[in-house]
């Protein structure tokens, strides 16, 4: 009984041990803490950042998954919702992207083995005649540091060639960015060829002149105002 006693605790004082470690990762991620050599953010300067964490973490037997999902994940879901509402701003996500992008590299090799399973896969980008990228390049680090393979398709990006990377790629969802009016009507040309060529791929289009009207017009199944609104329709048709 003593033994057993002595175990139960063991195991909760682990337990602890490793919920803690997962949470200063995700405190890492939210704040943009990369590394120990950076001074930002100020309030942790000196201290072991995501990178640091996530490595101790493996070390001590924490599997890539809970590292992944309760950990990083968790840390981009909390910077998202603040960005929603406007309690941060853009280089704030950034940093958090790059601490979080900082971490992956440790567990990329899980993902090759099958150890860690991403959540999907995210076709993207800004679609013909236009090379704006900011926008579209923050929802991908969003998006990828929410647990789903990102296939960033850049600027200046043709109906043909989304169809050819879904071809690729069959079951991923498909994202279109825009930040000109001019350029939003290859919007409707690229949907119209993904549906006639893959009927139940899911697509989403986003961007300052974009609005959730304009989608219902040209058929595309879903508007994202944002990268966390983006986000949180994914997990649902991914859960």
């Amino acid at each position: 009984r003593f033994y057993c006693l002595t175990f139960n605790l063991s195991v909760k004082i682990y337990r602890s041990i490793v919920e803690e470690l997962l949470e200063r990762i995700a405190k890492c991620v939210e704040l943009g803490k990369i590394n120990e050599k950076p001074p930002y953010p100020p309030a942790m300067k000196g201290q072991p950042g995501a990178d640091e964490l996530t490595l101790q973490a493996l070390n001590e037997g924490i599997s890539p998954s809970d590292i992944l999902q309760k950990g990083l994940i968790v840390g981009m879901e909390r910077i998202g919702v603040k960005f929603k509402a406007k309690q941060v701003f853009v280089p704030q996500v950034l940093m958090s992207a790059k601490a979080m992008g900082t971490a992956m590299n440790h567990l990329k090799k899980f993902f090759k083995d099958g150890s860690v399973q991403r959540k999907g896969t995210v076709i993207i980008g800004t679609v013909e005649g236009d090379l704006h990228d900011i926008g579209k390049n923050l929802v991908a680090m969003m998006v990828e540091g929410n647990g789903y393979e990102v296939i960033d398709l850049g600027v200046d990006v043709k109906a043909e060639k989304f169809e050819e990377t879904l071809e690729q790629h069959p079951g991923a969802f498909v994202c279109m960015s825009a930040l000109l009016t001019t350029t939003m009507i290859h919007m409707e040309k690229i949907n119209q060829l993904l549906k006639e060529k893959h009927p139940e791929v899911k697509t989403f289009i986003g961007g300052a002149p974009v609005t959730a009207d304009f989608a219902r017009q040209i058929g595309v199944d879903y508007y994202s105002d944002g990268p966390q609104d983006l986000v949180e329709t994914l997990n649902k048709l991914s859960a």
